[in-house]
């Protein structure tokens, strides 16, 4: 099967299209997001750490069998270092219970490295969800008079 091809672009590009195919369950674009690295690594919240391209494709497979996953980045810090892209973000995620449609907030980080193919997702990490929206804890340099 031939892979999805993706522009070089920046890193918020690829994170762009890599949330866009998450929440429209497009399997084939997602896994254009990932670098082709034997090594990449993807953790769903509480699940393994799961290694290699076979690994991280079947367990996106097996998400979108529910169907597509509506996750929005929110609040992104980026800490950009020549090739490599790292993304703290907090996804709200929409979750039909019995109560009706609900958010979680979910505490990941994508890692992307710049490829001869573009930027690419190396490592995707998310925490447990929660139902409420996790603070944002920051020190503050004293002031100096």
């Amino acid at each position: 099967m031939r892979k999805t091809k993706l522009p070089p672009g920046s890193p918020d590009d690829t994170e762009h299209a890599f949330y866009d195919a998450l929440q429209n369950g497009d399997l084939e674009r997602l896994m254009a997001c990932w670098a082709d690295e034997d090594d990449i690594v993807c953790v769903h919240p509480g699940g393994p750490r799961m290694v290699g391209h076979a690994a991280v494709r079947a367990a996106f497979e097996a998400l979108f069998a529910n169907g597509s996953v509506k996750a929005h980045p929110e609040k992104v810090r980026r800490l950009d270092a020549g090739s490599c892209s790292v993304h703290s973000v907090v996804e709200r995620v929409e979750v039909l219970s019995d109560d009706g449609l609900q958010h979680a907030w979910v505490v990941a980080t994508n890692v992307y490295a710049k490829t001869a193919q573009g930027w690419r997702l190396v490592a995707h990490h998310a925490s447990p969800g929660s139902r409420t929206e996790p603070p944002e804890v920051t020190t503050t340099p004293p002031v100096l008079h």
